[in-house]
């Protein structure tokens, strides 16, 4: 009877939730060629998926990482933004501020830094699409200015990574403004000669891209990146025409003359390097 019956408590296995904890976020599906990818992989290649080259986003931090050599320093992380309107939609403008600054820890959509880039010193501000769609307030344009400013007074070149959906509307105006105010600073830089290259990534739309992200010496983008001002299927509506295939993504832009170049992850640390030398030069 001994055959049937266990005297003594038996083996733990482990669970179905076990299995699953353990396993969970080791892989990865592509976007672009739907092949699983293993994480580590990936995330040793850049966030890019080595089957098809498909740019996954990354966020702001990471991004400055990859654009310098070495360890960089932050500028104006103090800056929070205020709620000019008292706006409140599904919450109110102010918990979803308080929200998003606890789940990422940052004040605001965008980081603005100083680190190397080849033998030059550089400002980079770098934009977070997951805090409120990366979208530009106050506190953006604020930070871009007082970048813009550094790079004036100490002749500095600038690069801006732009990730946004645009302004943001909670703030009303006061959002708009920003797109002014910046372009302005650009051309007191411009005037003095200090090169600006901007950086689009995916996605870059609406006011953003109707002011200084396509005001650079240089406008690169990574590959696959939409770039545009109102949305693909906005456009299809409004002109009740279909789209041509690609509209709006990089590629189709360069082949349209609206950027300089289309440049891969992996490469755009040197090609910013390069590109600097030859504007200082």
């Amino acid at each position: 009877m001994s055959w049937f019956k266990r005297d003594k408590p038996g083996v733990e296995t482990p669970s179905d939730a076990d299995r699953t904890v353990r396993t969970e976020g080791l892989w990865v599906k592509c976007d672009g060629c739907k092949q699983i990818i293993f994480r580590q992989d990936l995330e040793n290649n850049r966030r890019v998926c080595p089957k098809c080259n498909y740019h996954f986003r990354i966020d702001a931090r990471e991004r400055l990482d990859l654009l310098f050599d070495g360890k960089w320093t932050e500028f104006d992380a103090g800056l929070v933004s205020t709620d000019p309107m008292g706006f409140s939609d599904s919450k109110p403008y102010k918990a979803r501020l308080s929200a998003m600054q606890a789940g990422l820890g940052m004040k605001d959509a965008i980081l603005s830094a100083q680190g190397q880039i080849g033998r030059h010193t550089v400002n980079a501000c770098s934009m977070e699409l997951k805090f409120i769609g990366g979208s530009m307030g106050a506190v953006m344009g604020e930070k871009i200015t007082r970048a813009i400013e550094r790079s004036l007074e100490h002749r500095q070149p600038l690069v801006i990574v732009s990730a946004t959906g645009g302004a943001r509307m909670q703030e009303g105006a006061v959002s708009l403004m920003q797109m002014a105010r910046i372009s302005a600073a650009l051309m007191k830089l411009d005037e003095a000669g200090v090169p600006y290259i901007s950086v689009l990534t995916d996605p870059t739309t609406g006011g953003v891209t109707a002011s200084f992200a396509m005001l650079g010496d240089l406008n690169i983008a990574e590959p696959g990146a939409l770039i545009g001002f109102a949305g693909p299927r906005v456009i299809e509506q409004t002109i009740r025409q279909k789209l041509p295939e690609g509209f709006q993504r990089s590629e189709f832009l360069l082949d349209h003359g609206f950027l300089d170049a289309v440049v891969p992850r992996h490469e755009m640390r040197d090609f910013l390097s390069r590109s600097f030398d030859f504007f200082v030069n």
